[in-house]
């Protein structure tokens, strides 16, 4: 098993590729911090580059996933710079900017940004308190289990702010449209059973049946799998669900296609064949030339 060492979160890496993150601040229900934004940044950085994380799962120390921005801090409680004067179109143009990255892009935002550009599947297992970013950072990952004692809430409202962690972004196109802004629109903290029905949850577990199901998961999604494969189909779908044309995924396609049909393709067909399990040893720390597609993925965060 392999760790890193963080304040306000672990690492590990087990025999099996399953990489686990625990949010951990159990004293403060893993309430979000500055500093846990910048370590979740780092450590999603890192996922990519580690050959020996094949998937990630997500949980929380405690009785918490994680209960919001810690509101204790002094002064701007999210971290921002009041004296700046920007617009969207600065943060645009000038994204690694120093005073705009620190002072102004919001902290939950790069977090989302992190797991977006992750080359491996990220799962949230929600076991408990989960609202403010705690909601809406599972929003960029790939499946969302939760506890039955769970409860999930887009409580900006009641703040007198607003969505952020690119959930706007990312939450209609996991519950649609009217969900979406019937969630952020009331505010209202509901059950895990709630959020099941509207399909922000794939599934609602026992409390202590919830990591083996989060685990069991994880196994299915990368055992005998080539993880460049995996990366590829991630990115795809994700960015493919913005294109405006079938053409763009036709295109983006049939360059995937040649690269690992040129590499773990050739692999896979043979064990195909010969009815054995493959060897893949393409890794996703060494992706094809051709991605990242957008420059935006390189933006520093």
């Amino acid at each position: 098993m392999t760790e890193r060492t963080y304040e306000t979160l672990t690492y590990e890496v087990d025999d099996e590729g399953i990489a686990t993150i625990t949010l951990s601040r159990p004293e403060a229900m893993n309430a979000f911090t500055v500093q846990m934004h910048e370590e979740l940044v780092d450590v999603f950085g890192h996922v990519s580059g580690d050959d020996d994380a094949k998937v990630v799962i997500v949980t929380g120390a405690g009785r918490a996933f994680c209960a919001g921005m810690d509101l204790s801090r002094e002064g701007n409680v999210f971290g921002i710079d009041e004296e700046q004067v920007v617009t969207p179109a600065d943060i645009q143009e000038r994204p690694d900017d120093p005073e705009l990255v620190d002072g102004i892009r919001d902290t939950g935002g790069k977090v989302s940004l992190a797991i977006f550009r992750c080359t491996k599947p990220v799962i949230a297992a929600i076991n408990g308190a989960a609202v403010g970013i705690g909601a809406t950072m599972p929003c960029a990952m790939d499946f969302r289990l939760a506890s039955s004692s769970a409860r999930i809430g887009f409580v900006f409202g009641r703040l007198g702010i607003v969505p952020e962690a690119a959930s706007s972004w990312f939450l209609p196109r996991v519950v649609g449209l009217e969900s979406a802004l019937e969630l952020f629109y009331t505010a209202e903290i509901r059950t895990a059973q709630e959020m099941h029905d509207i399909g922000y949850l794939r599934s609602v577990h026992e409390p202590d049946e919830l990591m083996p199901a989060a685990r069991e998961l994880a196994r299915r999604l990368v055992a005998g799998r080539s993880p460049v494969s995996t990366a590829l189909m991630r990115w795809m779908v994700y960015r493919g669900s913005a294109a405006t044309h079938p053409f763009d995924a036709h295109a983006v396609e049939s360059i995937a296609m040649q690269q690992t049909s040129m590499g773990d393709g050739k692999e896979g067909v043979a064990a195909f064949l010969a009815k054995r399990e493959p060897d893949f040893t393409a890794r996703a720390s060494q992706m094809p030339d051709f991605v990242p597609w957008d420059s935006r993925d390189e933006i520093v965060p």
